[in-house]
């Protein structure tokens, strides 16, 4: 089973399951028993057996940032949702289905395709809202439901927005069952990165073998430089850390994002250093918006400054769209941030030119992950 935390020297190991479903839709029980049997490929079926495990979403419930966001955006839109007809992708134990139906939708259909889903339809029993939240159980990909649907919301996020791949199970179901002019929920995605340093990190992974207990183990030093810079690493870190402004990698409007554009994304990026420091790497972070259908961003996130981004954020007022950061200057979520580690760190001065390009493929052997 795949771990429900991992800790600062992990590699990317979990995160949500891609687009689930879960219990036997108005359309007949011969249809969800179909969507439940249907044949999984093998990283699908280990994918859905880990959301299987309480431990998962308890991490994810325990989050307060990301679930009152979740809230939020809801009752930030609720007149949208009021007698509307919704679709939760990969509903879990169904909480945000439960968080639509009391703010007046008129069906939900919550898809789950891990087991959970038996406890997601008796969450929702239990909260007297059978009669309308549907369960189905099964992939989004594989189920059928009744209605066309006036609203999507989905917490499809991976680490650094894009592990795990559960985006196109989203825009899957966008393009088969949103009407026009529908809600997604959240409406925006953008992917960040920066050079950070981090030397009480390296010190603790790297430099603590040159002596151990007063014995010399600095042959294991080469081992170590290669453990931490092979994998990204999950960890928390704070605005100190991070060396120069954040360029944005990708920014995604679910509205109009095709799940092509996922196969590989590439970047340039040339920022200055703020600080004389070392470089041990790169930090990666993201951010989701939750906009109306007729209210798109005004500007594309990576058309703007980062800067200009970062005080628009400050500057929201209560009738801005809902935002759910995951930088490292704002209160840590379960996500963390992505760390790339070099296996040796870079000595930059301050306001030195720091340019390259990143590129994040898609996995041929498991497209959810993009390595």
């Amino acid at each position: 089973m795949l771990p429900s935390h991992l800790n600062g020297h992990s590699p990317l190991a979990r995160r949500r399951p891609r687009l689930s479903a879960a219990s036997p839709p108005a359309t007949g029980d011969s249809d969800a028993a179909a969507a439940a049997d249907a044949p999984l490929a093998e990283h699908d079926r280990i994918y859905f057996q880990s959301y299987s495990h309480i431990g998962i979403h308890e991490a994810m419930i325990k989050d307060r940032v990301r679930t009152d966001a979740y809230r939020s955006a809801i009752m930030h839109h609720q007149k949208f949702i009021e007698g509307k007809v919704v679709m939760d992708v990969g509903c879990g134990t169904g909480i945000l289905s439960v968080f639509c139906a009391r703010a007046g939708a008129k069906r939900v259909y919550a898809v789950e395709a891990s087991e959970m889903a038996t406890q997601a339809r008796e969450i929702v029993k239990a909260n007297n809202l059978d009669d309308k939240v549907i369960v189905v159980h099964g992939r989004v990909e594989d189920v059928e439901v009744e209605d066309k649907i006036d609203v999507i919301i989905s917490e499809w996020m991976g680490y650094m927005l894009l592990y795990e791949s559960m985006l196109p199970s989203v825009l899957f179901a966008r393009d088969k069952w949103l009407k026009s002019g529908g809600l997604i929920l959240p409406s925006h995605a953008t992917l960040f990165m920066a050079p950070i340093t981090n030397s009480e990190r390296y010190e603790g992974s790297v430099d603590f073998w040159s002596d151990v207990y007063g014995i010399n183990m600095s042959a294991l030093v080469p081992l170590a430089k290669k453990f931490t810079s092979e994998e990204p690493s999950i960890e928390i870190i704070g605005g100190e850390n991070v060396l120069s402004w954040p360029f944005v990698v990708k920014h995604i409007d679910c509205y109009t994002f095709k799940a092509e554009e996922l196969k590989s994304i590439t970047t340039k990026y040339k920022v200055s250093s703020m600080m004389l420091a070392p470089i041990h790497g790169f930090g990666l972070w993201f951010e989701v918006e939750f906009n109306g259908p007729s209210n798109p961003t005004d500007n594309s996130p990576s058309d703007l400054n980062p800067l200009d981004v970062i005080h628009k954020k400050r500057r929201r007022g209560s009738d801005d769209p809902v935002v759910l950061s995951t930088a490292p200057e704002d209160e840590p979520t379960h996500w963390h941030q992505t760390i790339l580690y070099f296996p040796d760190p870079i000595e930059v001065k301050q306001d030195q030119i720091i340019e390259g390009s990143v590129k994040v493929s898609q996995s041929e052997e498991n497209p959810r992950h993009h390595p």
